[in-house]
């Protein structure tokens, strides 16, 4: 790569988005990845991002999706074994699915500890999280293999994740409890820094508070939405969430459709464009 002023660029650029997409069990997250099409919430299509999934032990989110997936993954060395196909390869494939994380970490332990002879991955290195620093090393080789495909195949990509709910002690203010990604902290660190955006999925729901007889009373979740699902775009205290760039100035709220992701970002960025064009 040649750095002198020629290759100096200016302007906005948005290229195929790297996603985080989290949220709890059979909600749609692995049917948004996909790019599913929905009426009367059900879904009626699938593909529209021209998606390949490489699903891990596990996982059978896409098993009823009719979108191309790769055998399932039963090792860390699958999924990069995918992932090199996928860029030396000729395909039309625009997005690369990997479901999920969540599934995919203990193979990496298993990898590491394989690596390390070692039976657990708290004893490799010795202990004292040292097992978990090696583990970064195979996540960013994971990393590594998306951004390759991004640039050089103008691949998006979408890693699914799920959730755990851990107690959030927030120095300035009371504790909380919070929605999480499920993996380990430092995996989660590294990969939401690299992701151009992290959405939450959830449905919504109301507490009821019940008499249960004799001064007693008890909490009753409620669905207020006959079971629409939604796509949460913009960190709270109670889940993760926000982008960069145009990814970071989305409505905090969507429906849990590709479609309706897909034309927010396009409404944000023509906005974007426009305004830049008036400041000069």
């Amino acid at each position: 790569m040649s750095m002198n002023l020629e290759s100096i660029s200016t302007g906005a650029t948005i290229r195929a988005p790297r996603i985080l997409l989290v949220g709890g069990e059979k909600l749609g997250k692995s049917s948004f990845a996909c790019g599913t099409t929905f009426e009367n919430n059900r879904v009626t299509g699938a593909g529209i991002n021209s998606p390949i999934v490489i699903s891990v032990k596990g996982e059978e989110g896409v098993d009823g999706l009719n979108v191309a997936k790769f055998p399932t993954a039963n090792s860390f060395d699958d999924v990069v074994e995918a992932l090199v196909t996928l860029y030396k390869e000729d395909h039309d494939f625009k997005t690369v699915v990997l479901d999920s994380a969540s599934a995919l970490e203990p193979l990496i332990f298993d990898a590491v500890c394989k690596d390390a002879g070692k039976s657990s991955i708290e004893d490799v290195g010795g202990g004292y999280g040292k097992g978990y620093l090696l583990a970064l090393e195979k996540w960013r080789k994971l990393c590594n293999g998306l951004d390759a495909l991004r640039a050089d195949k103008g691949m998006s990509s979408v890693i699914i994740g799920h959730i755990k709910i851990k107690r959030f002690n927030d120095p300035n203010g009371e504790s909380f409890d919070q929605y999480q990604f499920d993996v380990n902290e430092k995996a989660n660190a590294l990969i939401s820094r690299w992701a151009d955006v992290s959405l939450f999925c959830n449905t919504k729901v109301a507490v009821k508070k019940e008499e249960k007889g004799f001064g007693q009373t008890k909490n009753r979740a409620i669905d207020t939405t006959g079971g629409q699902r939604f796509l949460f775009t913009q960190k709270r205290p109670s889940h993760p969430g926000g982008g960069r760039g145009v990814y970071g100035q989305l409505p905090y709220e969507l429906p849990l459709e590709w479609t309706a992701f897909e034309n927010a970002v396009a409404s944000v960025a023509a906005s974007y464009n426009t305004n830049q064009k008036k400041e000069k």
